[in-house]
Formats: structure tokens, sequence, C-alpha cells
């Protein structure tokens, strides 16, 4: 008898599941019950993975260029050598290069574009930095002391309209001052090279040799600093405060995650809110059970009332209704943690079929710095996912359950026609 009793609540609660209702209204607000739950649960996993994908497209595009980390003084470098292989000497640090940071503005026959100008050593660029093997056209061995080359971005030069060969007019933000007046810092430099890695540097940065470099920002010969590469750069802050805890007085030890750290902040509080405000859709899902299961015990008062008389306690009824709600909630939760999880692992090929099919780009490459959408499913946020949408369906049963476990049996039963 205690079995028949521990199971009574689980039969009756899956059967008002699977059997027909006399109200078909209640039918209907439990069937939208448990597709707001899926829609809710699959939209939350799908958008978060793409927000994912956003975030891990960003950082290799962001490492695409910047350097994991830098050693800086603001006085300039004179042995650069001798402060590389210093670095070196840490286990976590790979390779190291010099380079020599300004601003300046590019001119063409066809327009102007402000740029960051960094001044490298292609021998040692190619340790650090993975641009160079992001060449459309040219090389970075081109890049020679003395001959004024430059490499561009992509963006920024087809915003000059210039090609390899041409040449465009550097202007620094400094003045000459000479007996006939003061005149702007410029030079001509020959296009050696395009490079396209598709994130914003694109349009903003361009390489010189830093010998040149150090003759347009008066360097004397020293170096702003020395780029390094490191064996693990989401680890870099480790290795960063290795060095600092070593690094003689004026040295500045600079890591990506600090430089772009106010960007990926902005990313995960926008993942954050994003969720928050996708959240309302599963909430809404479990005030659908909440009144389902209202209008399931107004519609059931008579069952009630004769399991009451049977001999079921208030408890039993409770659970019953308990039971069904959340195994709406429950179901409802698993077909959206599928065809979330689906989509999520095959959103670009979805798009693309969509593209083709309908006849358009959705990421134009031209306009934008990727040609699809990225996704990245982290199971922990299928996880969370899931416990919200069944911790939402547990408390959305209580009301009801409780509302069922008060129904009086001779009331029930002298008003039941």
């Amino acid at each position: 008898m205690p079995a028949m009793n521990a199971n009574l609540p689980l039969f009756i609660g899956l059967r008002y599941i699977r059997s027909k209702r006399r109200n078909g209204f209640v039918s209907f607000i439990s069937l939208l019950s448990f597709i707001a739950m899926a829609l809710g649960v699959m939209a939350l996993i799908l958008v978060l993975s793409v927000m994912n994908g956003f975030d891990r497209e960003i950082r290799e595009r962001i490492l695409s260029v910047v350097s994991h980390a830098a050693l800086v003084n603001e006085k300039g470098v004179a042995d650069w050598q001798a402060l590389g292989d210093w670095a070196l000497e840490d286990p976590g640090v790979k390779a190291f290069a010099p380079f020599v940071e300004g601003y300046g503005l590019l001119t063409s026959d066809t327009g102007s574009q402000g740029v960051l100008l960094h001044g490298v050593d292609p021998r040692y660029e190619q340790g650090v930095s993975p641009v160079t093997n992001h060449m459309l056209v040219g090389d970075f061995s081109l890049l020679q002391p003395g001959e004024y080359g430059i490499v561009l971005g992509n963006l920024l030069a087809r915003s000059l309209g210039v090609i390899r060969g041409d040449h465009v007019m550097l202007s620094l933000p400094e003045l000459n001052v000479t007996p006939a007046g003061i005149f702007p810092r410029y030079k001509r430099f020959r296009v050696l090279g395009v490079f396209q890695v598709g994130a914003q540097v694109d349009s903003g940065m361009a390489f010189i040799h830093y010998q040149d470099a150090q003759k347009l920002y008066r360097m004397s010969g020293r170096v702003s600093g020395v780029r390094l590469r490191v064996d693990d750069p989401y680890g870099v802050d480790m290795v960063a405060t290795r060095l600092r805890s070593e690094s003689k007085e004026g040295l500045v030890v600079k890591t990506w995650t600090g430089e772009m750290g106010n960007l990926f902040q902005a990313i995960e509080m926008e993942k954050k809110v994003v969720g928050l405000l996708l959240a309302a859709i599963v909430a809404v899902a479990a005030f659908n059970i909440v009144a389902s299961l209202t209008l399931m015990v107004a519609d059931k008062r008579r069952d009630i009332a004769v399991l009451r008389t049977l001999g079921a306690e208030g408890k039993t009824i409770s659970r019953i209704f308990r039971i069904q709600g959340t195994a709406v909630g429950l179901f409802g939760v698993v077909t959206g943690v599928i065809c979330g999880c689906l989509m999520a692992l095959g959103i670009a090929d979805i798009v693309g079929l969509l593209e083709r099919y309908l006849g358009f780009q959705v990421f134009d490459p031209d306009v934008y710095f990727i040609s699809e959408l990225p996704s990245r499913l982290m199971w922990q946020d299928v996880l969370a996912i899931s416990l919200l949408g069944v911790f939402l369906s547990l408390i959305a049963t209580l009301y009801p359950a409780h509302r069922a476990a008060k129904v009086l049996p001779a009331e029930a039963l002298r008003y039941d026609h």
C-alpha cells in the first residue's frame, strides 16, 4: 500500500498529460506552456552560442595582429636585443621582436586616413605576429631599412585607393621649424604589400621598417620596446606577473588582455543582459504553466473530491499537480535543449542554405569582417539554461498544487453537475 501511495501521484499526474480532457482550452494552454518553454530554452542556447562565437572570433582576429605582451619604456629602449633575450628566460615566452609605434596621416591622390604606424623588423616579426601569414599581396620581407616601404591593411589600401607599387605620403604630428617658416614633417612611402586579417585593424594600421620609423620619430637608435609571443595567449597574465616582478625601473609590461579588457568586458556584459532579457521567454512559459494548472484544478474538482473521499491526503493531491506541471516544463526544456544544441552546431550551414535559397548574403565580406555566422556551444551555458527552466517549472507548480490540496470534497461534489 505505501508503494502504491507513492506511485499514485506520478501515475495520475502523467495520465492527465496524456488523456483527452473535456476542457479543450486547458489542453491548449498546456500545449502553449510546452511550446513556450521549448522556444525559450532554444532561443537562449542559440543566442548565447552565437555571442560566444563572436567573442571567440574577435579574440582570434585581435590576436592575429596584436602581440600577446609587450615590454615598453617611455624613454625608449636602446639595447632591445638584450631586453628580448632577458624576456626569453621566462619559460612562457617563445619569441620577441622590436617595434616602434607612432601615429600619422597617410595621404594619396584619392583621400587621406589616420593610421597607427608600427615600425618592425621583418626577421623577428614573423615570430610574434601571425599577420605575416595574412598577406594578400607582397611580403613582409620586402621591408628594408632606408627604402621607405610600407605594408597597409586591406581596408586602408581600399580607402586610399592604392595598390602595390603606388606611393602614399605620410604626415607626422610634428613640425619642422626652419628659417623659411614652420612646415609639417612628411615622408613619401611606396606600398610594398597589403594584408587582411578580418578585423578593425585592416582599416587603421600600417607597417614600416623599424629603422625608418626611428628616423621619422627621432628615436636616436632606440625602439619603443619589444613585443612578445607567449606559449598560452589566455594565460599571458601569469607571464606578465613574473616579468613585472623581475623588470627594471621604467619598464612597463603590457598584455593584450589589459589593452583590450574594456572591449571584452563590454561583450561579456552584453551577453549577460541579452541572456537576462531572453530568460523572460522562459518566465512567460512558467506563467503559462501556472495558468494551465490553475484551470486544470478547476476542471478536475470532481476527480479531486473522489480521490479525497477514497482517502487521498492533501499532500498527495498537491503532488499530482506538481508532477504534471513539472513534466510539462521538463519536456519543454528537453525539447528546447535538443533543438537549441542542433541549431547552435549547424547555424552556419543553416544560414548558408538560406543565403543560397533566397539569393542574398547576410554578411557581406565587403561590409563586415565575417562571412558567416559564428557559433560556439558551451555546455556550461546549456546546463545553466536547463536548470533555470526546470527550476521555474517547479516554482510554477506550487500555487496551483496548493489550491488543489485545499479543495473540500463535500463542496466539490455538491456543486458538480
